[in-house]
């Protein structure tokens, strides 16, 4: 499935059905719905890059508590809902359709008396990022970089989020036919400085930790 992600989506997901399926990263249990149909298309599953990034933060021992966390692309909201239950303060972003899916598995994994109170907003790159303020300690991506012609409206959104004081971290699949590599190696790092901080040899994953570049 990975290798045909930009066929059309009713050809990808053209069956509809609903999936449930229980993870376990950082001691928490995460218990996500996936939407299976040409509605959702991609934003439907948990792909491989966003458990990769799940891990990374239970390997790294990341702690999200009094950080501020967006999370864009969310498909699932996976990724997002795991910063929530490691403390962030979370928004978590996809474009309209995905919002419904985030917020049904936000409401099965985040305690109804839960202090924090995570976000589910529809934010669409280099359109209306700039509704967002520019204060995020944290911006996280997984498997958002896969179609070349959203490229340029994602470094942009890039651009507005990311403040002298943010990491991004962005977990991808390295379709080379669909211009990541040179997303990664070319173009973010005209704009960021690009670490490569952990790779998955056998799924062609990478986990690219991201600052602002410092002028001077």
């Amino acid at each position: 499935m990975d290798e045909v992600f930009p066929l059309e989506e009713t050809a990808l997901f053209s069956e509809s059905f609903c999936e449930e399926t229980l993870f376990q990263y950082c001691g928490r249990q995460l218990r996500i719905t996936q939407n299976y149909g040409a509605r959702l298309g991609v934003a439907a599953p948990v792909w491989e890059a966003a458990l990769a990034l799940c891990y990374y933060f239970e390997e790294q021992g990341l702690d999200f508590h009094g950080k501020k966390v967006i999370e864009l692309g969310a498909g699932t909201g996976i990724v997002g809902i795991l910063a929530i239950l490691l403390g962030g303060n979370v928004t978590i972003t996809d474009l309209p359709k995905a919002l419904k899916q985030i917020r049904e598995n936000v409401a099965a994994n985040v305690p109804l008396g839960s202090p924090i109170k995570p976000q589910v907003c529809a934010l669409s790159w280099g359109v209306d990022q700039e509704e967002f303020p520019r204060d995020y300690d944290f911006i996280l991506g997984a498997d958002i970089v896969y179609l070349q012609e959203t490229y340029p409206a994602l470094l942009r959104t890039f651009q507005h989020l990311c403040g002298p004081c943010a990491t991004i971290y962005l977990s991808a699949k390295m379709r080379r036919g669909h211009g990541t590599v040179d997303f990664f190696e070319q173009l973010l790092p005209l704009h960021f400085k690009v670490t490569l901080v952990y790779r998955k040899e056998e799924e062609d994953i990478n986990i690219y930790k991201v600052t602002l570049r410092v002028n001077g």
